[in-house]
């Protein structure tokens, strides 16, 4: 497994002092790990520490293929019952838009799709980076994955860790999520997790030593 990471945050903080303009961090972890959570507070962290506009956090999940891409698959009923799994996300679309977001790099400002989970779909231009940001922090799960043309995506990142959470915590706090967002009970909600979520962390977590460094939670 690679090694341990400690200080994040010193990491990307000496890299502040680098002639590179601009330095995009992956951070991988599982569902239920943490990550959009950690990417939010180290950018937090980085722009209290050295200016706003230093850092920004981006997601994944504006790369979900839409509903309507979903439908005409061959087996739509599998591809929603699936939806989350690699071959369930536009890889290529993420792979253009981190070089967009590296190009942009005090020339102009660069836009990333969000998600809206109201509608379950992504949303366009949810976020923008301006031309000055540094640090770019993009949390996902799939970063590391060999396969369904995310292994294009380790050569646009400068560096990518893995947040090495717990699996049983992480699937834990997944149940909780969704029993909360969409009011499954508990049986219902390991149900989910066993036939999707769990599958997809296990491809997540077999990727884990392809990563940098792996971070704590």
């Amino acid at each position: 497994m690679p090694p341990v990471l400690a200080q994040p945050l010193d990491y990307v903080g000496t890299a502040l002092n680098s002639p590179s303009t601009r330095l995009l961090i992956g951070l991988v972890g599982v569902p239920g790990a943490g990550k959009t959570t950690l990417a939010a507070h180290w950018a937090t962290h980085l722009n209290a520490a050295h200016g706003a506009g230093t850092a920004v956090a981006l997601g994944m999940d504006g790369f979900h293929l839409t509903k309507a891409r979903l439908a005409q698959f061959p087996d739509p009923v599998a591809a929603f019952a699936r939806r989350g799994a690699p071959w369930t996300f536009d890889a290529a679309g993420f792979v253009a838009a981190l070089q967009r977001v590296r190009q942009s790099a005090d020339v102009c400002a660069a836009t990333w799709p969000g998600f809206e989970h109201a509608i379950g779909d992504p949303i366009a231009d949810a976020t923008t980076i301006p031309a000055a940001t540094r640090i770019v922090i993009v949390e996902g799960l799939y970063l590391l994955h060999d396969d369904d043309g995310w292994e294009q995506v380790r050569g646009q990142l400068d560096a990518c860790w893995y947040l090495d959470t717990p699996l049983p915590v992480a699937m834990d706090r997944l149940a909780q999520r969704h029993m909360q967002a969409w009011g499954f009970t508990r049986q219902q909600a390991d149900e989910r997790i066993a036939t999707n979520d769990g599958l997809n962390a296990r491809l997540v977590a077999d990727s884990a030593v392809r990563a940098d460094y792996l971070v704590s939670p």
